[in-house]
């Protein structure tokens, strides 16, 4: 990148409307490439719901995936079913859940409200934490069990965080090793991982998994209107995912509400902002139906922004988000459930 941060931060301290759009203008310049319409971004529209293809996949998704922690948090397990078969009924496809959400919970949910032919009109994806053969083989067990399915249509390796973690994935005896085999045997159908802490690891990961010659099928990561002032996974990650043909999954634009507390930006403008970047899908938390409204909200306004729009929503954002002040899954431990629970790792 030829983006240099002394001159991103001299800019964002200068204050007035004009000079923050021109510093957001700046940080376009390096996504370019990344930001000209792929695959992934060939749009189509049905219902109240966009769909896109998941990068060099065949599949197609629903531009808005539905988050699977959410859908563990209310205190009725009815509601969860209601809200879950909702959104399915009006069109999202995509289905997002983790081993450890909710210690299982959000699977167990998802695993009921999937039952009644709903599991055939999803694209099912869950997340593993194992980093060993042996606990990652266990947990895409029980997570097969508690979702009442034969195989998921994508498994993810979890909170890929530390920098050790790809090492110990692509390990002889490692978590690699029980995924490709649960492929084989008809439990997964695509690979990928996940992470939110910052784009060096995943570029390491990346790396690691290309000295194994594995390919991965989608990469999931934060994307978000004050990710590309700060530690930006946009910039360094998402032009390598489009150039690969990886599908991107976008998460935390919102950054489950903190960015809203900035004050600077609106919900639909954050899901627009992501949806506008080469995103197969971006996975929003919904943990009610006013919510659920707002997801269907964003998808039906879409419209591909100019360079005009893109810049006036990090003009926003820029003074604020220089630090990552409100993307705490950068700089704090709170969301980092691996950190929490490493027994998890294995």
């Amino acid at each position: 990148m030829n983006f240099k941060r002394r001159d991103f931060l001299k800019t964002a301290s200068i204050s007035g409307l004009a000079v923050g759009l021109a510093a957001s203008e700046s940080l376009l310049s390096p996504l370019t490439a990344a930001n000209e319409p792929s695959e992934s971004q060939q749009t189509t529209r049905s219902g109240e719901m966009i769909y896109r293809t998941l990068g060099s996949t065949k599949e197609k998704v629903s531009a808005i995936g539905l988050g699977g922690h959410h859908i563990g948090r209310q205190k009725d397990e009815l509601e969860s079913i209601k809200i879950i078969r909702s959104a399915i009924d009006r069109g999202i496809t995509f289905m997002d859940n983790s081993w450890d959400y909710h210690n299982g919970g959000s699977e167990m949910r998802m695993g009921k409200a999937l039952q009644d032919g709903y599991r055939q009109k999803v694209f099912l994806m869950t997340k593993i934490d194992g980093r060993t053969k042996a606990s990652a083989a266990k947990q895409i067990d029980e997570s097969l069990q508690r979702l009442q399915t034969d195989h998921v249509d994508l498994m993810q390796f979890h909170e890929v965080i530390r920098l050790e973690d790809p090492d110990r994935i692509f390990a002889p005896g490692g978590a690699a090793e029980a995924m490709l085999e649960a492929k084989k045997a008809g439990k997964v159908r695509y690979i990928g991982f996940t992470g939110h802490k910052d784009p060096f690891v995943h570029l390491r990961m990346l790396e690691v998994a290309a000295k194994n010659n594995f390919h991965f099928d989608t990469v999931q990561m934060p994307l978000n209107v004050m990710d590309a002032h700060f530690r930006s996974f946009e910039r360094s990650v998402l032009p390598k995912l489009v150039q690969n043909k990886i599908g991107v999954l976008g998460m935390k634009s919102m950054g489950d509400q903190v960015i809203l507390k900035s004050n600077t930006v609106k919900p639909i403008e954050c899901l627009h902002y992501a949806m506008n970047l080469p995103t197969s899908t971006v996975i929003t938390g919904i943990d009610s139906m006013e919510i659920l409204n707002q997801a269907f909200e964003a998808a039906r306004t879409f419209q591909p922004m100019s360079q005009a729009q893109v810049a006036a929503l990090l003009g926003k954002t820029a003074k604020v988000a220089a630090t990552g002040q409100y993307e705490l899954f950068k700089t704090s431990n709170r969301f980092d459930s691996t950190a929490k629970n490493p027994t998890w790792l294995g």
